[in-house]
This record gives C-alpha cells, structure tokens and sequence, in this order.
C-alpha cells in the first residue's frame, strides 16, 4: 500500500454512509504471514484486540460469520449452538471470495455480498476499540465495538475454546 491517503474501501463507503465513526488502519501486509499475530504486532496492540472475521458454514442455518481474536480459535460446538446448528465447519477457502467477495487476510464483517447472521466474541465488548479488516489486506477499522456489532446486526457470545 502506498504511503499518504489512504483508499477507502467498499465496506469503510458504507459505515460512512451510515454515519459510524472509525479511523482505517495500515499496516505492512506479508504475503507468508496473515495471522492476526502479524497485525497486531505492526499496530503495536494486543492481539486480543485485533479481531479475524470467519465464515462457516451450518447444516441447518447455512453460512454465518464469527468475529473472534486474533488469538483464539472459534469453538465449532460453540459456534453451532449460538447459530442454531447441530453442527459447523469453517467453510473451504476457495468459497470465500465467491461467496462474500472478500479474500483472505481482507475478510470484513462489514459490506459482504449478502448479509450473514454475524456473531461477535463477548471479549468485544471489553474493549474502547477493537480492530476488524477494512475489506482488504493491510488495512484494519479501529472502531468502537458497539457501533460495529449494531451496524452488522450482530450478536455478542462466547465462541473461542478456553
């Protein structure tokens, strides 16, 4: 990415739009390195502030999308039950950019193809702002938590193993 302004993307367009304050965040993206890991430690905050965007897929609701730290991993039981399914799966990687136009690493909550049922990790609310992927590599919203969990229409759970 460039230095200076930075572009606004599609789904940043669209909390403009609906009147949402963030800011968008750059940072330096590495091809061999897209864990959220990565990101924090070039944003300087702590990796449970810095939080992915997953998609699964249920065998009863279909597609939803979990928003969990960078450092945990989804529990699919968890995920499951919160959704209304039995069971879930993280879906296959090359469905993702089909399915919410998005690609790996640049996955957002916000501005997918079509509007999922979208849970957000509890963990969110502990925070005065967390980090979600703008709509592409190598640049994060820092937002406050509520504001985008309203937007999305998303619900708060515990979705990461303990």
């Amino acid at each position: 990415m460039k230095k200076g302004k930075t572009e606004k993307t599609n789904a940043a367009r669209l909390l403009d739009k609906a009147g949402i304050s963030y800011e968008l965040i750059p940072y330096e993206v590495d091809e061999n390195d897209l864990a959220a890991g990565h990101i924090a430690s070039q944003l300087g905050e702590p990796i449970e502030q810095v939080f992915k965007t997953l998609v699964l897929e249920g065998d009863r609701t279909g597609h939803f999308v979990c928003v969990v730290p960078g450092d945990t991993e989804v529990d699919l039981k968890a995920a499951a039950k919160v959704s209304g399914n039995k069971k879930c799966d993280l879906i296959p990687m090359k469905e993702l950019l089909p399915l919410t136009g998005y690609i790996r690493g640049g996955c957002s909550p916000v501005g997918m193809k079509k509007p999922f049922p979208t849970y957000f990790h509890s963990t969110a609310l502990d925070f005065p702002y967390i980090y979600v992927s703008a709509g592409v590599r190598g640049l994060q919203f820092k937002i406050a938590p509520s504001d985008i969990i309203g937007y999305v229409g998303a619900q708060t759970a515990d979705l990461t193993k303990k």
